[in-house]
């Protein structure tokens, strides 16, 4: 199943409702999951004008599933060119969906530092929770049956794709 989604214009409306949830200043930092979260994240750091450079975290090592998935061959390391300490952190992904992926990269930004807040941006949040969190910003909310995944293909054009787990 694919449905067209304007996702510039998803990420224009998410850097609207991060403006009016943070002060972007200098002690602001975004820092983007690999590889999704970065894409979108690169849009919101240009859109949003922040001054730090965009940090990139890594995850793979950081799963609670680590075990059971082996390794990613793709693996890369973490990119956090400032300090984490007292910042204001803006954390995006593409899609939530369980929450794991959200809790392994809070884990991985707490061994670089203590930030003053973080707060999550997620172009999709859809259905399926397994862990109490949250996004702060959402640029689209899906409701999808627990065999169905939604993907971001990209890095250009970025796309979503909706699908079967079958």
């Amino acid at each position: 199943m694919t449905k067209q989604h304007d996702i510039a214009a998803l990420i224009e409306q998410m850097a609207a409702d991060l403006r009016q949830q943070i002060d972007i200043d200098d002690r602001t930092a975004m820092v983007g999951i690999h590889t999704g979260g970065v894409w979108i994240a690169e849009g919101l750091h240009r859109i949003l004008d922040i001054q730090e450079p965009l940090g990139v975290l890594d995850i793979s090592f950081y799963r609670d599933d680590f075990t059971r998935i082996g390794m990613n061959p793709q693996v890369k390391p973490s990119q956090l060119p400032f300090t984490l300490d007292d910042r204001d952190i803006i954390l995006v992904d593409d899609v939530l969906h369980t929450g794991r992926t959200i809790r392994a990269a809070m884990n991985e930004l707490f061994d670089y530092g203590r930030p003053a807040s973080i707060l999550l941006a997620t172009l999709v949040e859809r259905s399926g929770r397994e862990l109490p969190i949250e996004a702060n910003v959402v640029g689209l909310a899906m409701e999808l049956a627990p065999g169905e995944q939604v993907k971001l293909s990209g890095p250009e054009p970025l796309a979503l794709e909706v699908r079967s787990g079958t």
